[in-house]
Parts: structure tokens; sequence; C-alpha cells
């Protein structure tokens, strides 16, 4: 979860990784640290909170130096502050470390340490795997590379690493296993970080590491190798990322930034993928499965929170449609209770950052019982894409809000375009019906755009809701996801405690949080649960419960009842979660906003989870 930087070269180091934490503290911001190394030896420089507070300690501070290496943490090991921050050193002071992941071992391998003399100075997994690394420096008398790759065979558990040596300042180690890094190639000098965005700046060029490499960095050189000592080929590929995908283009915060993309980025997922006046769906990346597909037992998506949501929406469609059996599993229990698996099941692993850990090892351990692996995921080159055996890209461009909002919507366009080229497949969808279905969907980008003129009136809703300490949200059919993500959305930026429910399922005991001080928000469109979903908010108002619904443009009946009306605009049921959702990222970011969260940074929170 944590971000790392590391830069050696020409340039003056200091000034490319704060800027690269900056662009990196999604990924985590308990602290911030970085080490360079010039004339006067090594510095370290490292402060609890936020990289601007790393900023503003260092000010006065010598910043000098072309070498650095820095990390932004999301606390595992030991608590948010000074001494646990990175970057780590040698118990000599000689060697230190960045890392973004878990040593599992790492009470074992600190007793063994104790043992030998060394003493520690944080609480942290981290400071064990440095001063392991200098233990074999030493009794080895073998270079840094080599005492590094011999350390990690040594660990278990998940890591991203930068190792410098303040006695060798023109090289960087760095290592990876189970955490995302990238190299970025320039003239006379390399970049390393946990992704693209630190490096998009100066250089197109980047290798993708992949799990257990270790990387022999220099101005001019750069070797990796497998832990197993074989070199390897590095595959130098170009970025699509643009640098001012990563602004804020006058948006307030990220959040509303990516809430507002979202026409333009469902508008990318579908480009080439549809041809509504042929009737036709078109996904390149699963073609070679084609035959498979279509014949296939049983449908099983894995994946972690926003993306479970997602998955939901893609059981319901995936059935619908193509008429196929299909489970959805949070990936991080999925793989501990020892699931069925064959060779006739086609998993389907969602992640936005493709790095998530859970949804990884879901995936490794589907492919060992013989599954066909699916990839949905956002960022090209990421681990995901590369382990599953097919996929599809949702072209959503960056998302730096730690909140996910148009990689949902996204997420949800792929798999609805899954479930159609498998209906497409099947012949279970007349063409007559796809060509309608295609058309409409055609169109979801510009009714987003509609749905987005809500804005005004959402903010002053807020206002009413911003003092709640409780919300329920509930939908029925597709828009029980919604209602899921709905109060995901609203407990993770505004701190107040939301739940979504079926909404057939509030009287099975939610009901009796009702009184006049809880807000329900109720997906209310016309569709098949339109007049189940009505006898559903009239037994809230019975119990005094104020009501917000999400409603179809003109409805009137809904809008009587209820205190609060938000319109979106009429679409097909199978389209509903792409609308709906709108509204409630809206109404969740000015909640966060009058409540004076963090809105792209809330509290415990990192955007890609990388740990288990």
């Amino acid at each position: 979860m944590c971000g790392i930087v590391g830069y050696i070269g020409y340039r003056e180091a200091w000034p490319v990784v704060l800027k690269g934490l900056k662009r990196l503290e999604y990924r985590g911001y308990d602290s911030a640290g970085i080490a360079l190394i010039n004339k006067s030896g090594m510095n370290i420089y490292k402060k609890a909170g936020k990289v601007s507070e790393l900023e503003a300690f260092a000010e006065n501070k010598d910043r000098s130096g072309p070498v650095a290496i820095g990390h932004t943490r999301w606390a595992t090991h030991g608590a948010p502050s000074d001494r646990n921050s990175h970057p780590h050193t040698s118990n000599d002071g000689r060697l230190a470390i960045i890392h973004n992941g878990i040593i599992e071992n790492y009470a074992t391998l600190k007793e063994e340490l104790l043992r030998r003399g060394h003493q520690f100075n944080s609480d942290t997994d981290t400071e064990v795997l440095i001063h392991l690394i200098e233990e074999i420096y030493k009794n080895e008398k073998t270079d840094l590379l080599e005492a590094v790759r011999l350390a990690l065979h040594e660990v278990s558990g998940a890591y991203a690493i930068v190792v410098m040596d303040s006695q060798q300042p023109d090289q960087l180690i760095a290592a990876r296993k189970g955490s995302p890094m990238v190299i970025g190639v320039g003239q006379g000098e390399y970049f390393i970080a946990s992704d693209a965005t630190p490096i998009v700046e100066y250089t197109k060029n980047v290798i993708y590491m992949n799990d257990n490499e270790i990387a022999y960095v220099k101005r001019d050189e750069l070797l990796i190798k497998r832990l197993d000592n074989v070199i390897q080929t590095p595959y130098v590929q170009e970025l699509e990322l643009k640098l001012e995908m990563l602004e804020k283009s006058g948006y307030e915060h990220f959040m509303l930034k990516e809430i507002y993309e979202q026409p333009r980025s469902v508008r990318d997922c579908l480009r080439g993928r549809i041809y509504p006046n042929e009737g036709r769906v078109q996904l390149g990346g699963i073609n070679e499965y084609a035959h498979k597909l279509k014949n296939i037992d049983r449908i099983i998506i894995v994946a972690c929170g926003t993306s479970w949501h997602a998955g939901l929406v893609g059981e319901y469609l995936i059935e619908e449609f193509a008429r196929i059996p299909v489970e959805v599993e949070y990936a991080s229990e999925f793989r501990y209770r020892n699931p069925i698996i064959t060779e006739k099941d086609v998993v389907i692993a969602i992640s936005q950052s493709g790095e998530t850990a859970d949804t990884m090892a879901a995936i490794e351990m589907a492919k060992e019982k013989g599954a066909t692996i699916f990839g949905v995921c956002n960022v090209v080159g990421a681990s995901i894409p590369r382990i599953t055996h097919a996929g599809a890209y949702t072209h959503a461009g960056p998302e730096i809000g730690v909140a996910s909002t148009k990689a949902f919507t996204a997420q949800v366009t792929v798999l609805t375009l899954i479930a159609l080229h498998l209906a497409q497949q099947k012949g279970t969808v007349g063409s007559s019906k796809l060509t309608e279905l295609l058309t409409e969907l055609d169109h979801i980008p510009e009714k987003i755009e509609q749905a987005l003129k809500s804005d005004t009136l959402i903010r002053e809703i807020s206002e009413k809701f911003k003092d709640s300490r409780n919300c329920l949200f509930l939908g029925r059919g597709t828009g029980f996801p919604v209602a899921l993500e709905g109060a995901l959305k609203l407990k993770e930026i505004s701190y107040i405690h939301a739940e979504g429910y079926p909404a057939a399922e509030m009287k099975h005991g939610p009901i009796a949080l009702i009184d006049e001080e809880m807000p329900v928000v109720v997906i209310a469109t016309k569709n098949s649960s339109y007049e189940k979903v009505i006898s559903n908010i009239q037994e809230v108002k019975a119990r005094k419960g104020i009501v917000l619904a999400i409603v179809t443009e003109g409805d009137t009946e809904v809008r009587r009842m209820v205190d609060y009306c938000i319109e979106i605009p009429d679409a097909n049921e199978a389209f509903l979660p792409l609308l709906a959702t709108i509204p409630l990222q809206l109404l969740s970011y000015h909640i966060a906003v009058l409540r004076g969260c963090n809105v792209d940074q809330p509290r415990n929170l990192a955007k890609s989870v990388t740990v288990e």
C-alpha cells in the first residue's frame, strides 16, 4: 500500500523524489521520508504525517545529491510516527531501505538478529530486513546486489524494496515480490517507483518488474536477474499515461474531477468494442477463449471493495443475458475456504490497480486448479493483467482519489460488455434485442452527463444530511449493488456509518433503526421492482424515516411520498448502475466536504491494497 520512489542520474534527486511522493500519496499518507547521498554522506529526513510536512521539515537542510530514495507510508507494523517512518537504516547506518509490503517472518528474523547484537530503532518489519541484508553483506563478504538477493531468500511475505549504500553512491538495488515496481528508463538516469505516475514527467520508457526479480541500477547501467540468479532481458514499453491526467484541472478535489470524467471514461471503455448498427460486441482481449466461454459451466467473479460491488452487477447481467451461473466472491475469503474450482470454470478477477494482494492470491489458486482467468483492470502493465490468461482494460485513466468513482463505472461497463458478448456467442439474446441494448448503451455517456447536472441540487440536499450519524441505502435488482456502493462511498469519505441492503431485507432487522433521525436513500427508478420499492418507501415513512429517492426523470408518484428526490435519465434496467451511482457519488462528496473531511485522502485508507 505504501508508495516508493528512487532516482539515480544527473539531476538533483530531492525534487524528483519529493514530487514523486506527492503523486504516490494516494497509496499511503501516515508518514513520509527521503534518504539521499551527496559528498557529505547519507542524509535521511522523515516525518509522521503528509508529504507536505516532510517538505517543511527539510526546507533548510542539505537536500543536494543525484541519488535518493523516498517513501510515503500506510502503516502495517508500528504506529505512524517519526521513528517508524521509512527509510530505515542498517545497524551501522551504512545502508538504507524503503519497502512496500509485509515481511511475515520478521519476528523470527528479529529474534536471531538481536542475539547477534543488532539494535532496532523502530517497530517495523522493514528495519529487520535491512539489518538482515547488513548481516549477510558483512559475513558473506559479497557485493550489495548479492547480499540483497541472499537475504530475500530468507524472508516470506510481499515486498517492493529499494536499497542504497552510503559508501557506494553510484548504485541502487531494487527487488519485488507481490508488490508493484516500475523502472523508468532515461538518458543517463533511472527512476524507480510503485507505479508510473512519478515517472511520466521525465520519460515515457518503462520496465515493469516481475515477481522474484532484482535490479542493479546505475546512471548508465541496468541489470535485472531473477532471485535464482538467472539474468533477464527487460522489456521496455512506452507509457500511454499523460502528465495532465495527474492534475486537478481546476477542480477542488481529484474525486470531483474523476466523478465528472465519467462520461469520457465510459465512452473510452466502449470505444472500439460495440457496433450498435451491426448489433455486435467485440472484445479482442478474450477472442482467443471464445469457444471456451460458449461452453463454460460457471463464472466466478473475485474482487474486493468497490470492485466486488461491480462484480455483483456483473452477476445480474451475465445471468440475465447469457444464462450462465455466476458466483461473486470476496477475494480475501475465497482462497481460505477451499473452494470447488474445475477446468470448466472461468474466473473473472476485478481490480482497479491490478495489484490487489487478495485478488492476486485468489487468481493463483484458481489457476492451480485449472480455471481460465480473465482480468478486468485499469492500470496497463500491472500484475493482474500479466498473470491472467486474458482480459480487458477499463481505460478509465489514472484515478487519484482514494474513494473509487470512475473506476467503478468503467468496471461495470466492461462487465456489461462481457455479459452482452457472452449472450452474442451463446445466442441467448436475439439480434434485434442485442441491437436495441447496444444502441442504448452507446448513449449512456450522454445520460451520465445529464445525471451530473443535478450537482447543485445534491449540494443543497447534502446540507440536510451532513450531521447524520447513520444512513441506510436500499435497492432491488441491480439497484442493490448500487446501494452497497453508495453506502461505501459515504462511510469512506465522510465517516458517517452507512449500510446498504436489498430493500426487501429492511424488514428483517434494519427497520428497527428507522426513526425521524435516520436518512434512508432508496434507488426507486422505474423498473421491474418499482411497485415493490414503493411499498418499502411507505414502510420507512410510516416509521418517520427521512427518505431521499433516486428516481427516473419525470416520476411524480415517488416524489409525492419522499422528503427529497434526485432524477436520473430513463434507461434500461441493465444500465441503471451506470446512472444511479452518479448522484450517490456526488452526495457522498458534498457531505464529506461540508463535514471538513479530506476527500481525496480519507483516514486509514489507501488506494492500492497490496498487503493482506
